[in-house]
């Protein structure tokens, strides 16, 4: 048979994207799995795991950066405990398994009626691709930073400087944005170039 590097702990996270849905759903643990492959999506029998803690501003990017030697030292330890005969074999807890779905640009759409440490959680798994966005007036806008601020308005509404409403309590406050083709450029230098007032509304 052959053996398979994943890069999550199976069964959490099978699928084609699994460090960016790790910092998206704001995990704070990860890891590699050496596994067995067999005709199902990731679901082989489990014979080696590293663990890896998650930064609080882990990227998607930054995390694939790391995960990459841990698999590369997982696999090279299993193939030396295979040929002593001891590397273990496990099968997997289906019952526990989650999915880590190929991304999509829909992904990147910021939906305002998430917590804003939720919407922080999915800019900084989806960096770079599909990243952070919303519409403004029908025009694409990027959030490149930003960061979960206390407030409280409607769901995608503006608040006072450059915080933005979110789910109850919770606001969104944009640092950096890169507004349909320009430039990224800080969010308040945006605001004031777009005139928009307090009470204006995101994603319409």
């Amino acid at each position: 048979g052959c053996l398979n590097v994943h890069a999550s702990l199976l069964p959490e996270l099978r699928g084609a994207a699994p460090a960016q849905w790790a910092v998206a759903r704001g995990y704070r643990e990860t890891g590699v799995t050496i596994m067995q492959m067999d005709e199902g999506l990731d679901t082989g029998d489990i014979r080696l795991q590293r663990g890896l803690s998650i930064a609080d501003d882990e990227t998607g990017e930054s995390l694939l950066r790391k995960l990459a030697p841990l698999g590369a030292d997982a696999l090279t330890q299993a193939l030396a405990l295979l040929a002593q005969g001891r590397l273990p074999r496990v099968p997997q807890d289906h019952s526990k398994a989650t999915l880590a779905p190929l991304l999509s640009r829909e992904d990147g759409r910021v939906d305002w009626t998430r917590t804003a440490e939720e919407l922080d959680a999915r800019r900084r798994g989806f960096t770079p691709w599909p990243g952070a966005w919303t519409t403004v007036d029908g025009a694409v806008l990027k959030i490149q930073s930003a960061r979960p601020v206390a407030g409280s308005g409607a769901p995608g509404e503006l608040l006072a400087g450059t915080a933005v409403a979110c789910a109850p309590g919770t606001a969104w406050e944009l640092v950096e944005v890169q507004p349909e083709g320009k430039r990224r450029m800080p969010a308040a230098a945006w605001l004031q170039g777009a005139r928009l007032k307090p009470g204006h509304r995101l994603g319409t």
